[in-house]
């Protein structure tokens, strides 16, 4: 195991295209090479558990609660009647919850405790590949049988597409987790006989916090899966009709947004037809009913494949970037997978930016921007400015598609010469680098009926900033300073670093990760403020990551001091976790950190 004394490297503005051409030459040197990933790929399993994980350093009894996350477990299946089955996009894994509670030591007050447990998400869906040797359902990337005649493929679309509702739970949803969404009580436990679950209650004196109510996995179709909050095991499963007739669409975002002050639960519908309709609803946490606030549809509406979107404190701002869906999204069922079903890249597809207003539903669309053509998985957050005449929203941005390709196993696990054919074309590998990039949208000048430029703040290029963004969600819908995210330098095939990006100062904060430690997305877990300590720092926090020691092929859940980017403590796994996604931390209450830890001073 690598030493725990690593410094944090500090880089700032100047150091930005020296930085980026660093990483450039290093994937084209293959610097990459003796940085192993196969663990995070190869020989998954689950541990039910839970089973305690020895901590060493410090984690602070004030991030106290359960870690969910989520992401790939499986990715072949031997013994089918074609021989064994292989994922060939990362995005398509089977998928694999985990879950580390951190909890307070009964024998030291002072200390924390951490189990951890897993569960498998698609055993069913496996057991139909073993049986037939092939997957029906659409996928992200999968590549279809290039010996499928006109006939089967004709009939593998409309197979894919009219897949009875009762069969849909088998999908494979493994992108991001969500607590107590509102409006799907009925939905709850419906694989299991209409089985409720109920989050464990807290014992007096004892080392366990309290659960959520539900926990659901979405991902970015109109899917969403429900498991046990302690046992992980799947027990449910509802379409996006469960929330509203209308929202009939087979594509949404992965990402739904959440208010902060008010919990209701925001997002997308993409329905396909003679016309594209993005159908942008609200699910209030109150009462469970859903509204439709808007509907897009005309110009610049075009079908695509979009992860994301923002939310301010009065709007929803959709991007629809130039990741068009052939044929007006019918492409996907014929292709059988989304990347398949994308039109080329083109310049001319610009960035079509839409603006809801979510408070006074009666005004709609009150925005149409649009920026050059490009590409994002995430957004990062939103505020207002100007007393809501302006909006800024910060997005991890790619110059065009090509990132996508990059994420096939094969290019990730360097298989028969992927990699190096990937990164050796300059122009390739440059697509392939994102920018955090940050646009200004004045409603004043939006024209109701056309498209209004929208300005570019900055664009800050990687290293200095990567994927799977995180921020203090104390200020998610507020105007925020920093974003802590994982980039690419060139040294791994996948992302090899966890980055502090001031956005004020553009300076930059490296955790120091040993060589082959291969990170996870770093969730932000507030210092939160009780009492009379009312006053909080955006980075006052720590950052919890599952990092893969792929030479040791073990993981082990990382504590990073949020301010210093230095390392606090670790919980050590004696195997690997798979390389995921997304997680949530569920913060146990106020009432339970002021117990536990008495004060809130930082030790």
């Amino acid at each position: 195991m690598a030493s725990r004394q690593q410094a944090s490297l500090l880089r700032n503005q100047d150091d930005e295209e020296r930085d980026y051409d660093m990483a450039l030459r290093n994937f084209q040197s293959g610097a990459y090479r003796d940085w192993p990933n196969e663990a995070g790929f190869e020989g998954l399993g689950e541990e039910r558990g839970p089973v305690e994980v020895p901590v060493s350093g410090y984690i602070p009894l004030w991030a106290i609660g359960s870690l969910y996350r989520t992401g790939p477990g499986i990715y072949t299946i031997d013994d089918t009647p074609k021989g064994t089955y292989r994922t060939e996009h990362w995005f398509d894994g089977l998928a694999h919850t985990h879950r580390f509670d951190i909890t307070p030591d009964p024998d030291n007050e002072s200390k924390v405790k951490v189990f951890y447990s897993s569960r498998r998400q698609s055993d069913h869906l496996v057991e139909h590949i073993r049986k037939t040797g092939s997957m029906k359902y659409l996928s992200f990337g999968q590549k279809r049988d290039p010996c499928l005649g006109l006939f089967s493929k004709v009939m593998g679309m409309w197979q894919a597409a009219m897949i009875p509702h009762g069969e849909k739970w088998m999908e494979n949803v493994s992108v991001a987790i969500l607590p107590n969404p509102p409006g799907l009580e009925s939905e709850s436990g419906n694989l299991l006989g209409n089985k409720t679950t109920v989050g464990r209650a807290p014992q007096s004196g004892g080392h366990r916090v309290p659960l959520p109510q539900s926990v659901w996995a979405t991902t970015d179709n109109n899917l969403m899966k429900q498991m046990d909050p302690e046992t992980l095991e799947p027990i449910g499963f509802a379409t996006q009709s469960a929330f509203h007739p209308s929202l009939k669409g087979p594509l949404s975002c992965a990402h739904p947004q959440r208010d902060p002050v008010n919990g209701d639960i925001y997002n997308f519908n993409q329905d396909f037809g003679r016309e594209t309709v993005y159908r942008v609803f609200c699910v209030s946490a109150s009462t469970g009913q859903t509204e439709i606030i808007a509907e897009l549809r005309g110009e610049g509406v075009h079908a695509a494949y979009i992860h994301s979107f923002f939310l301010t404190q009065h709007f929803v701002v959709l991007c629809i970037p130039a990741s068009h869906i052939g044929w007006g999204g019918v492409k996907i069922p014929w292709a059988g997978n989304i990347v398949d079903a994308m039109e080329p890249f083109d310049e001319s597809k610009k960035m079509k930016w839409f603006v809801v207003d979510r408070t006074n539903t009666k005004r709609g669309i009150v925005g149409r921007f649009e920026s050059d053509a490009g590409f994002f998985f995430h957004s990062v957050n939103a505020f207002e400015e100007d007393d809501g005449r302006r909006i800024v929203c910060d997005m991890m941005r790619y110059r065009n598609l090509d990132v996508i390709q990059k994420m096939y196993c094969d290019v990730i696990l360097q298989r028969d010469g992927a990699t190096e054919r990937f990164w050796e074309l300059e122009e390739r590998a440059k697509g392939s680098m994102l920018s955090l990039t940050r646009f200004s949208l004045y409603l004043e000048q939006s024209n109701p009926t056309g498209f209004v430029p929208v300005e570019k703040i900055f664009a800050i290029p990687a290293p200095h900033a990567g994927e799977l963004p995180t921020i203090n969600p104390l200020f998610a819908t507020r105007k925020h300073r920093y974003i802590y995210s994982l980039p690419y330098q060139g040294r791994s095939t996948m992302m090899d670093g966890i980055v502090k990006t001031d956005t004020q100062t553009r300076e930059v904060l490296f955790w120091d990760i040993p060589k082959g430690h291969s990170p996870g997305e770093a969730i932000f877990v507030p210092r939160l403020p009780t009492g009379s300590n009312t006053e909080q720092e955006e980075d006052d926090g720590v950052l919890l990551s599952i990092i893969l020691d792929g030479f040791d092929k073990t993981s082990y859940l990382l504590c990073l001091d949020a301010k210093t980017m230095k390392e606090l403590g670790r919980a050590e796994l004696a195997f690997a976790i798979g390389l995921g996604f997304h997680g949530v931390h569920v913060t146990a209450s106020s009432k339970e950190i002021e117990r536990v830890t008495g004060s809130f001073t930082r030790t």
